[in-house]
């Protein structure tokens, strides 16, 4: 199934709309990158559309008022420049690696964001009962292969909520509808689109919350990655 794609002339105009955070997150961005080992991209437009752009393609896709995870946060993307603009929803950023943790709750701070940051596995936020199946939505960008990453992801889903994954251009989503059965979803689909200004084809994908996630998964101990769910 096919999804509208993203309109990215009213995302630039809403970047503008917001351009004083935008600018002291880039700001942040490239300051701290060096200490906290955040992007390998920091030219000013490429982070603008590869990083900014990108992020807000999911911005329609986010519940209204809905509580929010995102898995594997990093620099803070896609949830920085999602939450600089869709301040109706709560960010939980779950990031293991502590120097990328510190940064977000500066750029937290600083740019007075409604998000909490976690220091934690994905596969133990999704067995702690404070977070298992407690979100309208949970969002990742770059973190895994798609099989894995629903294993990292769905069991924070709460019934009725989605997963939201930034993608690269390729389909991925033949390879996972069992997973995403396995582990409660349903509905896999992909919402293809070109960045402005030939800076790439990118996708999301996106999986509705149809039932409660097994209780063995997530599984742990990289069972996710080197056992994938096939």
């Amino acid at each position: 199934m096919q999804e509208k794609t993203p309109d990215f002339a009213e995302l630039a105009r809403e970047m503008a709309r917001n351009g004083e955070q935008f600018e002291k997150f880039y700001a942040m961005l490239t300051e701290n990158n060096a200490a906290f080992n955040l992007t390998a991209i920091t030219e000013r437009e490429e982070v603008i559309h590869k990083h900014f752009l990108d992020s807000l393609a999911g911005a329609a896709y986010l519940p209204a008022g809905g509580r929010i995870a995102e898995v594997g946060s990093g620099a803070g993307f896609p949830s920085v420049p999602l939450a600089i603009v869709r301040r109706d929803v709560s960010f939980t950023l779950i990031e293991s690696t502590g120097k990328k943790c510190a940064f977000l709750r500066k750029v937290s701070e600083a740019l007075g964001l409604n998000l909490t940051v976690v220091q934690m596995r994905a596969e133990e936020a999704g067995r702690d009962a404070a977070y298992r199946e407690q979100f309208d939505a949970v969002i990742a960008r770059a973190v895994a292969p798609l099989v894995p990453l629903c294993e990292y992801c769905l069991p924070l889903v709460k019934q009725g909520g989605r997963l939201i994954a930034w993608k690269g251009s390729e389909d991925e989503t033949p390879g996972a509808v069992y997973a995403v059965k396995v582990l409660g979803g349903g509905n896999l689909r992909t919402v293809a689109y070109e960045l402005p200004n030939g800076y790439g084809a990118r996708r999301l994908v996106l999986a509705d919350k149809v039932s409660h996630t097994p209780e063995k998964y997530p599984r742990g101990h990289g069972k996710e990655r080197k056992d994938p769910i096939v």
